[in-house]
C-alpha cells in the first residue's frame, strides 16, 4: 500500500524474491511485486517507473508510486543461461529520460518507457559480443565495450548509441520517431569523437 508523499517517488531495491518500493523516512516496505519462483536480478528507478530484470530473462516495468499495475513486460530470448552464469551487471541502461537500453551479448535493444516499444535493437559484430558491465556514459552517448575474438582495433571494440540509436558521422534519424523524441543538428550530424591522426 502507497503513503501518502505526493509526487516523491519511492526509492526501489531488489530482494531475494521481490521487487520492493520502500519509505525513504521509515524504510518501511510500500509495496512490492513478486513472480512466483523468479528472482529480479536488477531494478532500475525511472521518473514514474520501476524497471526490473529477472532471472529468466524478463524485463517488467511496474507503476513506481504505487504498484499497482504492471506496465509492460519484455522477454529477452535466451537470456536467462547467460544472467545466471555473469549476473545483471549493466544490462539496463537509461538512455535518456524516454529509453531504456538492454544490453546482452548478442544485442542491444532499446525500449520507449512509456510503453515497453521497441524502438531499435543494434546486433553485436560478428565474432565480437558486446560487455554490458562494461559500458559508461559520456554525454548524452552510451558507450559500449564490444570485444572481439580476433582481437580487432579498440575502435572495432566500442559502440556509441543513445536514444536514436548507434552514433555514427552523418547519421539519418529514424524516420518513425514518435512525437516527443527529439530531432536535433546533433543527431543528425554526429561528430566523431575521436580527432584523424596528422
Amino acid at each position: 500500500m502507497a503513503h501518502g508523499h505526493g509526487t516523491r517517488q519511492p526509492p526501489l531495491r531488489a530482494t531475494k524474491a521481490a521487487v520492493e518500493a520502500y519509505d525513504g523516512t521509515t524504510g518501511h516496505p510500500r509495496w512490492t511485486y513478486a513472480r512466483e519462483g523468479r528472482r529480479p536480478v536488477a531494478v532500475l528507478p525511472a521518473r514514474g517507473d520501476a524497471i526490473a530484470l529477472w532471472d529468466d530473462g524478463l524485463v517488467t516495468d511496474t507503476a513506481r508510486g504505487d504498484g499497482s499495475a504492471v506496465r509492460w513486460h519484455r522477454a529477452l530470448p535466451g537470456a536467462a543461461g547467460w544472467l545466471a552464469d555473469h549476473g545483471a551487471s549493466g544490462v539496463l541502461r537509461p538512455l535518456g529520460t524516454r529509453m531504456l537500453a538492454v544490453i546482452t551479448p548478442r544485442r542491444v535493444a532499446a525500449y520507449r518507457i512509456a510503453d515497453g516499444d521497441l524502438r531499435w535493437t543494434l546486433p553485436a559484430r560478428y565474432g565480437c559480443s558486446f560487455a554490458p558491465e562494461r559500458a559508461l556514459r559520456h554525454g548524452e552517448a552510451l558507450l559500449i565495450a564490444q570485444p572481439c575474438a580476433t582481437g580487432d582495433s579498440w575502435t572495432t571494440e566500442l559502440v556509441a548509441v543513445d536514444d536514436l540509436g548507434r552514433v555514427t558521422p552523418h547519421r539519418t534519424p529514424l524516420g518513425n520517431v514518435w512525437q516527443g523524441e527529439r530531432h536535433s543538428a546533433e543527431h543528425a550530424h554526429s561528430r566523431k569523437v575521436v580527432a584523424r591522426p596528422r
